[in-house]
């Protein structure tokens, strides 16, 4: 019987280092632990419907990604913000793609080359409070609560939406619910009352005909999958379709076709949707490269997708089943994560002409300048959480890296489109290293950039990097000094009290140690000691922070507008979902008060004497090839 079970192991354990299934994962001490048999045999099972991925080695003659011409010469600066929680005189309750264009003026006042955006996937439109932007329902098409209704040709305002939006506005949060409701009521007596002037219009129905054609199958099965999955609300079921009835999980059914032939009309208003979203970020992007911004629009990519969305439900064989992405146990979440998302399977995720990594990646550079890869570590592995257990059972699977990343330079060429990977966390060794060899830049933000010394200087930066002081899953700069964070995870149970204690001390620490380079790095001395800093000149501080930053050789500096308007509030508190309301805040702030601020704030200030701005570009120079492919 020994004998059996251990052939049984062997066979396993092969089965594992074919389908690159790691043995071992972190633990939250940073040790090493072996995956359990149950774990990976749940994994296997998962991978196994497609042929294992292939090596994840690199040859030495990487693939490299688009640099601009300036990259060897200047740094540049930009602006990032959450595009929902901009405030504005004029939106419904959510920051939209007209108050996207007053941010690009604003940041071109201030002498910054790019605003930088969460991401901008398609959500589930009937079921609105599932609002993370990295949890979307499909990464290919775009999220049309961001259309600005009132920009679209054939609005009319009435007193009664007018006195609803007032609301709206005012609230501190963003009430998805009521911001659905009243935009697609509104938009849909515009689709219903202009389709006779579009085909009167010539110009735009053939523009509306060819963005329906260019998207193909996958625009009309994600046009689908709102008209089923609204309906399904409406008649009391749920907008994933892992819970509708089972003739309409399948997009092939002759149930999903009668419906579709049922309801062509709702089917093409998500279509034209998209292309009301499409035209609007596209004029957003073209209006930044008019000003003669060198970067434009810097857009982020979630890591994956809703298990139950419309990315799964059109395209169910590139997706892996039976797991989902997650990340192993580490000292700010003892128990690990399960996030929930699917992951493109890795043999299928670079396969095909295009590869559904390509027409991913595609979906997002045609509008932008730059991109963000969030999880940056996917280009080699992914942490798999196998369906009904918890992270403690998952492993990490290898990915394509390789092919990955020559799609990457490939399409960061053919856009003119600079490449970020976000490597934080657990990262397989020697991987910041190859990202680098492909010109893909790191993401380092200051308070991870520490070693057992104390903080880095600036002038340890890498070059080929976006430093920053602060992002959407953290605190503020003064919410990091004041240990907001570490009180948060204590108030939400993802750190035991021993645990947060010690985290609490060691925030102490580091508050000692970041005075100390901070003073290193030759910064002006409005700070004389810790005590002093803590009770009267943390926005002292947070100035400083971002000086700090703008002093290093990295290429691209972001600030947040959460620091400049010193947001209270977290966007998002990693590891909660019903205990605190994420992607809800909004600025403290509206654009027309920061337009007030022009280039006096402190923070914008030290960032642009640090970086000294020279732009190549020219006001009303706008970038051709660019706008041709958006087209």
């Amino acid at each position: 019987m020994r004998r059996e079970g251990s052939k049984a192991l062997n066979e396993q354990d092969e089965l594992a280092n074919q389908y690159g299934v790691e043995a071992k994962r972190p633990s939250p001490s940073g040790e090493e632990v072996p995956v359990s048999e149950i774990g990976r045999r749940k994994i296997l099972s998962a991978l196994k419907a497609l042929p294992p991925a292939q090596s994840s080695q690199l040859a030495s003659d990487l693939p490299k990604c688009f640099l601009p011409d300036f990259a060897s010469t200047d740094r540049v600066w930009g602006l990032s913000c959450q595009l929902y929680e901009l405030r504005s005189g004029r939106n419904w309750g959510i920051g939209d793609f007209a108050d996207l264009r007053s941010v690009i003026d604003l940041a071109n006042a201030w002498g910054a080359d790019f605003v930088g955006l969460n991401p901008l996937h398609a959500p589930f439109l009937a079921a609105p409070d599932r609002c993370s932007p990295y949890e979307p329902s499909n990464r290919r098409f775009l999220n049309p609560l961001y259309i600005a209704v009132d920009g679209v040709e054939g609005f009319t305002a009435s007193p009664e939406v007018q006195g609803e939006i007032e609301q709206l506005r005012l609230a501190p949060l963003v009430d998805y619910r009521r911001v659905a409701r009243i935009k697609l009521d509104v938009l849909r007596k515009i689709w219903r009352s202009s389709r006779d002037l579009r085909r009167e219009k010539s110009g735009d129905d053939r523009e509306f005909s060819k963005f329906r054609r260019d998207g193909g199958d996958d625009l009309r099965l994600h046009a689908l999958f709102e008209a089923i999955s609204e309906a399904q609300v409406v008649s009391g079921g749920e907008a994933g379709w892992h819970r509708w009835p089972q003739q309409y999980r399948d997009p092939k059914s002759e149930a999903v076709s009668r419906f579709e032939e049922e309801h062509a009309d709702e089917v093409e208003f998500h279509i034209w949707l998209q292309w009301l979203a499409h035209r609007q970020l596209s004029e957003a992007a073209d209006h930044a490269q008019g000003l003669g911004m060198r970067i434009g629009l810097y857009l982020d990519v979630a890591v994956g997708e809703a298990l139950d969305g419309s990315g799964t439900w059109s395209n169910r064989q590139i997706y892996v089943q039976g797991a989902s992405i997650g990340s192993p146990p580490d000292p700010m979440a003892a128990g690990g994560q399960d996030w929930q998302l699917a992951a493109f399977h890795p043999s299928a995720i670079a396969e095909g002409e295009p590869s559904p990594f390509e027409k991913l990646m595609s979906s997002v550079m045609r509008y932008a300048g730059a991109v963000r890869i969030d999880h940056a570590a996917a280009l080699r592995r992914l942490f798999l959480v196998p369906a009904e257990n918890g992270p403690d059972q998952g492993a990490y699977v290898s990915y394509p890296q390789r092919s990955l990343i020559a799609t990457l330079a490939a399409l960061s060429k053919r856009y003119r489109c600079v490449v970020i990977g976000e490597d934080l966390g657990n990262l397989p060794k020697g991987l910041q290293a190859q990202l680098a060899a492909a010109n893909i830049l790191s993401y380092r933000i200051i308070s991870y950039e520490q070693t057992k010394s104390g903080f880095k200087l600036p002038e340890d930066y890498p070059s080929l990097a976006l430093a920053c002081v602060s992002t959407h899953d953290h605190q503020t700069f003064a919410g990091w000094w004041k240990a907001a964070d570490v009180e948060m995870r204590i108030s939400h149970g993802l750190v035991s009290g021993d645990a947060g204690r010690q985290q609490i001390r060691d925030r102490k620490r580091e508050r000692r140690q970041v005075l100390r380079a901070f003073k290193t790095a030759g910064l002006p001395d409005a700070v004389t000691s810790e005590a002093t800093a803590r009770e009267n000149d943390i926005p002292a501080l947070a100035v400083m922070a971002h000086r700090f930053i703008a002093k290093t050789p990295s290429l691209f500096v972001a600030v947040r507008l959460a620091d400049v308007t010193d947001e209270k509030q977290p966007t998002n508190v990693p590891g909660t979902s019903d205990t605190y309301p994420n992607w809800k805040p909004k600025l403290s702030m509206t654009l027309e008060e920061l337009a007030g601020l022009a280039d006096t704030h402190p923070i914008i200030v030290a960032v642009g004497e640090e970086r000294h701005p020279t732009r190549a570009g020219r006001p009303g120079q706008v970038d051709v090839h660019k706008q041709s492919i958006r087209r």
